[in-house]
């Protein structure tokens, strides 16, 4: 019973110990328009295998998904996967959809809540909104996310698509619909993401 007793503590404590990362996005995570297994957080397996070995990566992304989406998928996903980190990579359909700019707010707050609520550290990927919306409203929807991250103190890559959506030639980093990023911006999206992300794993 002793020895039995024993292996059931370890056990636990390697399942306790076990890094886990749950992707929550959208079509920029979810591999929109690629083959499988070239987008950033296919990427991101192949980098933890080399400099992070045993981390597993739960990507729960799904196109067109909003914060609402996220916000209503998250507790189940929280419950099976028990993940010991949380990327949140949402926001940018709110924007295109015009909804307010409150509640991707409201959702956002939430979703890091209910990350925190069971020991997980949260990383958030900041979005931006096209130009065509004006200046205001890109600066409110660029601050909101900073606002996010101070508020619930977690971390945060401020631009998602550094260097792709923002290059002098952004069109060739994209896809035929110019709002995707294509297989060779890939990379750049998990340059992006790495450097923060690996401080906060073990």
């Amino acid at each position: 019973m002793l020895a039995l007793g024993c292996w059931g503590f370890v056990a636990s404590a390697r399942a306790a110990s076990a890094q886990r990362i749950l992707v929550l996005g959208d079509s920029l995570s979810a591999e929109y328009g690629l083959a499988r297994g070239t987008g950033w957080v296919a990427l991101l397996q192949k980098q933890l295998a080399q400099d992070k070995p045993g981390v597993q990566v739960i990507n729960a992304s799904i196109s067109g998904e909003t914060t609402s989406g996220g916000r209503s998928r998250l507790p189940a996903l929280l419950q099976k996967h028990q993940p010991s980190h949380v990327v949140i990579e949402l926001g940018g359909n709110d924007a295109l959809r015009g909804l307010p700019l409150s509640m991707t707010q409201s959702n956002l707050l939430d979703m890091t809540q209910q990350a925190q609520a069971i020991g997980a550290q949260v990383l958030l990927l900041g979005m931006q909104m096209p130009p065509n919306y004006g200046p205001d409203m890109a600066r409110q929807f660029e601050a909101m996310y900073a606002q996010v991250a101070k508020s619930r103190k977690v971390a945060l890559v401020p631009f998602f698509l550094k260097g792709v959506g923002d290059d002098p030639d952004p069109l060739k980093w994209f896809q035929a619909d110019r709002i995707h990023p294509n297989e060779a911006a890939q990379p750049r999206m998990l340059a992006n993401v790495w450097p923060t992300l690996k401080k906060q794993l073990k």
